[in-house]
């Protein structure tokens, strides 16, 4: 059993989750707490194997309850529960900095109770499974990608003009860590897609913008894919590239949802070997599923290098998992050697495409 202790001011709130949770035939709720400083005492007390915590709480909130957390236990998966609004967004994202793990976002306009309990459940029970390696036992609504066995790429045949990265579950700070570590003289464009609801996008570009060397801002329609920028997908939007000219521009669109998600890995990546070709660099980093894998198999099949996050220094190993199983993997590294390799093959490649042309 996977035991849960339920972290949230409101009775109501702690309800919702204890119902979602309920039919799970291995999860537990073993305590409710009505703030973080309740939660810390409990926590010792039950030692459960899952905390989720609500973000605004009177006493103690759930930012300072993980931070203090942290202090003494760096490994226990916390999951935010968080509105979905511009205040909660903010203390989402700080939680995630502070060394929550992942979060799920307070259903909002249901028209009755069961639905709301669905859309907890739908959301929290596959993020307990996957940190805890464990299937969810439910069919996936979408088919799975079979592996396929390694191979050789075609030889590239020019530089890396552009950088693709998908991420899911702890990629907030895994996007953090990689991209605050590559210079604001990239000489590519970096792409990116987060699951993230949006509002939680925009701030999350707002963030990474202050904190990193290049440029970052949450993509919009039409703005130029320039070196030097980084574009975060805005939540519920895909993000494609597309050639005008001699330029390359975003380009959003409302495709249906890939591996129930939107934005999507596979769609940005299928987009970029179209544009691209093999004149790109994938990157799959920590999170649940498998989107990104057949995006993955579209570029090696192009030419393009793929790197995987190893599972080591992965939050859950499933989309970077599924591009080393399914043998796409160029490089499998470890986080903290993921924006060297970048610099080292993006820069590799412009020298080498420069001492062609010369």
């Amino acid at each position: 059993m996977i035991s849960v202790l339920v972290v949230d001011d409101s009775v109501v709130v702690r309800r919702l989750i204890v119902d979602a949770l309920a039919d799970a035939p291995d999860v537990q709720v073993i305590g409710t707490a009505a703030n973080g400083r309740i939660a810390l005492r409990k926590i010792e007390r039950l030692n459960p194997d899952l905390v989720t915590m609500d973000v605004e709480m009177p006493e103690m909130d759930g930012l300072e309850a993980v931070r203090q957390l942290r202090r003494t236990d760096s490994r226990l998966p916390v999951i935010m529960f968080s509105a979905l609004t511009a205040s909660g967004a903010a203390a989402t994202l700080d939680a995630l900095a502070a060394g929550a793990t992942d979060y799920v976002t307070k259903p909002s306009r249901m028209d009755s109770i069961a639905s709301a309990v669905r859309a907890v459940r739908d959301q929290l029970l596959p993020r307990i499974y996957a940190l805890h390696n464990r299937r969810v036992p439910t069919r996936p609504s979408h088919p799975s990608v079979e592996p396929v066995a390694p191979r050789a790429a075609p030889k590239r045949t020019g530089g890396i003009d552009v950088v693709a990265i998908g991420a899911s579950t702890g990629g907030p700070e895994a996007l953090s860590q990689v991209l605050g570590a590559l210079p604001a003289t990239l000489p590519a464009p970096v792409l990116v897609v987060q699951h993230m609801p949006p509002v939680f996008t925009r701030m999350f570009a707002e963030r990474l913008d202050r904190a990193c060397g290049l440029r970052v801002a949450e993509a919009q329609d039409g703005m130029p894919v320039q070196p030097g920028t980084v574009l975060i997908a805005p939540g519920d939007r895909h993000l494609t590239v597309a050639r005008r000219g001699a330029a390359v521009v975003a380009v959003l669109t409302d495709a249906p949802p890939e591996h129930s998600c939107r934005p999507a890995v596979d769609v940005l990546f299928r987009s970029v070997r179209q544009v691209y070709g093999g004149a790109a660099l994938g990157v799959v980093l920590t999170g649940m599923g498998q989107d990104g894998v057949s995006g993955s198999q579209v570029l090696r099949a192009a030419g393009a290098d793929v790197i995987a996050q190893d599972e080591a220094s992965s939050v859950v190993w499933g989309m970077p998992g599924g591009v080393v199983k399914g043998g796409l993997a160029t490089a499998t590294l470890p986080l903290p050697d993921i924006a060297p390799f970048i610099v080292s093959r993006v820069g590799a490649s412009r020298t080498t495409r420069t001492k062609v042309v010369v």
